[in-house]
């Protein structure tokens, strides 16, 4: 009977050597697949802002010549139609990667928006509202604030204008890696991942309950596994991977 015992607990504690082996290895690869993938948004961004700097010289370029130089003229109308080519497939390759490039119109408005708060940030380059948890929600709470509602409703407002209407929302909870450990929190929120996909699913449901169309929205809930920065040793988080990011994407992204 002892012998049992000894091997049932030997058989346990292998389990979770290895359960927790495999968690340990699975965020390993979710940051490495997240630290790549930023790289080659970088580098896709680069090639864009490059390609876009020698469209607007060679423009340029054919403005001066004035209609004079044909085959000058030529060899210039060759290249724009080449980099214009580029810049498509450029933007193709972004957009997969979930980067959008939005109508300069509508950049503006969100850039205003944004502008001078302590809620949010705005990047342009990709399309992304982020929303910084700690002022969003209290803690270990997925209720928005209602100190937030009112920037939540100027976003919708910009969304609803008919810059922003060929474009659909999805909305990303994200946390940093401090476990939930309060008995009330964690029986609503069991880990970081229902936390962020609940917060993800209460900004939705802010944005619909200020005209947002449903249809137009997804959300997701990444738990602790994209961080922006390294979170603190010793389980000490990071603010700035509290936070719930809006993405503006093409339709049917």
């Amino acid at each position: 009977m002892r012998l049992a015992t000894v091997s049932v607990i030997s058989i346990v504690c292998a389990a979770m050597i290895f359960t927790t082996g495999c968690v340990s290895d699975q965020q390993k690869d979710l940051k490495m697949q997240n630290s790549a993938q930023e790289r080659r948004i970088k580098e896709l961004e680069g090639q864009l802002q490059a390609a876009n700097l020698e469209l607007e010289q060679a423009k340029r370029q054919i403005e001066a010549l004035g209609g004079k130089g044909n085959v000058e003229m030529q060899a210039l109308q060759q290249k724009i139609a080449a980099l214009e080519e580029e810049k498509k497939n450029l933007i193709e390759a972004m957009q997969k990667l979930g980067v959008t490039q939005l109508p300069a119109e509508l950049n503006s408005m969100l850039e205003d928006w944004a502008k001078g708060s302590d809620l949010v940030s705005f990047d342009s380059a990709r399309g992304i509202v982020k929303f910084k948890s700690d002022l969003l929600f209290e803690k270990g709470s997925d209720e928005v604030a209602p100190s937030a509602m009112e920037a939540v409703k100027a976003l919708c407002g910009i969304l609803n204008t008919e810059q922003a209407k060929a474009f659909d929302i999805i909305i990303a909870g994200h946390t940093d890696d401090l476990r939930i450990s309060q008995p009330e929190t964690k029986a609503k929120h069991p880990s970081n991942w229902y936390l962020s996909a609940h917060r993800a699913i209460a900004v939705l449901d802010a944005m619909t309950a200020n005209g947002l169309v449903p249809e137009r929205a997804s959300v997701r809930g990444f738990g602790e596994f994209r961080p922006i920065v390294p979170n603190e040793l010793n389980k000490k988080g990071n603010p700035q991977n509290r936070r719930v990011e809006i993405y503006i994407v093409p339709k049917g992204m």
